[in-house]
């Protein structure tokens, strides 16, 4: 691996049975070898599996594997990728209804919105409704609103703990 290193989670939240393979199939051709993936059932659908993996690789390796999973549409999923001295943190999170979304992050792990989406927003100064849509929408919040229940249903998964370096 050449360039700054970092690091990341990839969150499955909800997958068909039959897609799981493909997944792992995916992760494994941007990350090489074999990822080691450990299936749960998720509560918040049944019949899905969820898994969550860590990551090392080269800064960007958030955004290929984001790509990698992008356009199947049953699987939600959420990928993270750490802030590093060269470069800002990621998130990209994907539902079925909505897509893709993505936004930069700071070192511990909160969504910065460029200034040039808060001006937009601020258009909408005289309409608080659509200064709130507008705020929303850059902070990802339709997202967040339809992964909940699958972050939450996860909460008895195996953990992984994580240790801090630097």
């Amino acid at each position: 691996m050449s360039g700054p290193i970092t690091r990341g989670v990839l969150f499955v939240h909800s997958a068909p049975r039959a897609l799981s393979p493909h997944v792992e199939w995916a992760t494994a051709s941007v990350l090489g070898g074999r990822p080691s993936f450990d299936w749960t059932d998720q509560p918040a659908a049944p019949g899905a599996k969820r898994a969550e993996l860590s990551w090392t690789g080269p800064v960007g390796t958030g955004a290929r594997l984001t790509s990698a999973l992008r356009g199947w549409d049953h699987l939600r999923y959420e990928v993270t990728e750490e802030a590093t001295s060269v470069s800002d943190g990621s998130r990209w999170s994907h539902t079925p209804a909505l897509g893709i979304f993505h936004a930069q992050t700071d070192r511990v792990g909160n969504v910065v919105v460029p200034e040039d989406r808060i001006r937009a927003a601020l258009v909408h100064e005289s309409d608080p409704r659509a200064l709130s849509e507008a705020l929303d929408l850059a902070l990802g919040q339709a997202w967040d609103d339809e992964l909940e229940p699958f972050r939450y249903a996860g909460a008895g998964a195996p953990v992984r703990w994580l240790h801090r370096v630097g």
